[in-house]
């Protein structure tokens, strides 16, 4: 009993190093692909400058631009832009399953989810959006002080090999982001991706691998276990099971595809020997387009 105290210090304080490192990841690299102000403008009575479009019937003359128009012969209103602000609601994967890697020069699983999760969160935020976890901890909140609070979230981990991913108080309408290997339940992902439809909510699903279990590069006598330490398989011809894994791997992908195209989301596959910045990018920019209903 007396060394509890004592290792629940230590491990705060690992997290608590780990904190600033990601925090410092995610602003570079949400620097990197900032693509100036988030892309969900409409006309509306905000101080910014949006587009000019045709003068109508119904607007008054106080709406022209007399300096537009004056450059042809068609009168010209001046429209402000009206920032949207939504919910986005994020789950990454902390499972004992994400804390793989298959080379000491490649990222973990979940290092990565996590650095993705909340550079898109940085973003999101720089836009004026509320950005929360999913359940009940972490409510959608704008503001720095809400990264912060993500960051110290996204540096515990989960006990359990494989955790399914949390669908408690979606916000309706809202977006969300899933983050994860989906190595577990599939059902768990139905669940949460049926309840957040019934509820109006879309978002991306993505997909994180390490490259070796896309390739399945194992021969002869292989010891398979995972993470946690509560699955084990040994085998003397590991290369006899190449063929049936990558198949029970691609109809899982499919099946995610499949699952999100039938919910409105949008599913992307990301491997960790890739570029993180892509991947923000195509993210940032699939949940822009997936908001556009």
């Amino acid at each position: 009993m007396s060394d509890q105290p004592t290792a629940l210090r230590a491990g705060a304080e690992e997290q608590a190093a780990a904190l600033p490192a990601l925090l410092a990841r995610a602003e570079h690299l949400a620097g990197a692909v900032l693509l100036g102000d988030h892309g969900r403008r409409r006309a509306g009575m905000g101080d910014d400058f949006w587009q000019y479009r045709p003068a109508q019937i119904g607007d008054s003359r106080r709406m022209i631009d007399h300096r537009r128009s004056a450059r042809g012969d068609q009168e010209f209103v001046r429209e402000r832009e009206w920032q949207i602000a939504q919910s986005v609601m994020l789950w990454v994967d902390q499972g004992a399953s994400m804390r793989f890697s298959s080379d000491a020069g490649l990222p973990l699983k979940a290092d990565r989810a996590r650095l993705l999760g909340l550079a898109v969160a940085v973003l999101l935020v720089r836009g004026g959006e509320r950005v929360g976890l999913t359940g009940t901890t972490l409510p959608p909140r704008r503001g720095n002080a809400q990264i912060l609070r993500l960051a110290e979230a996204f540096t515990t981990d989960a006990p359990d090999d494989y955790a399914p991913p949390e669908h408690r108080a979606m916000i309706p309408s809202a977006r969300a982001v899933f983050i994860s290997d989906f190595m577990g339940d599939i059902a768990e992902v139905k669940l949460a991706l049926t309840k957040a439809a019934d509820r109006g909510v879309r978002g991306v699903l993505m997909h994180v691998l390490d490259p070796s279990e896309e390739a399945f590069p194992f021969r002869g006598r292989t010891i398979f276990e995972s993470v946690g330490g509560s699955l084990r398989h040994e085998t003397l011809k590991a290369n006899d099971l190449k063929s049936r894994y990558l198949e029970r791997l691609g109809a899982r992908k499919n099946e995610l595809a499949k699952l999100c195209a039938v919910t409105g989301w949008q599913y992307g596959l990301h491997h960790t020997d890739a570029s993180a910045q892509s991947a923000l990018l195509w993210l940032y920019r699939a949940l822009d387009t997936g908001s556009i209903r």
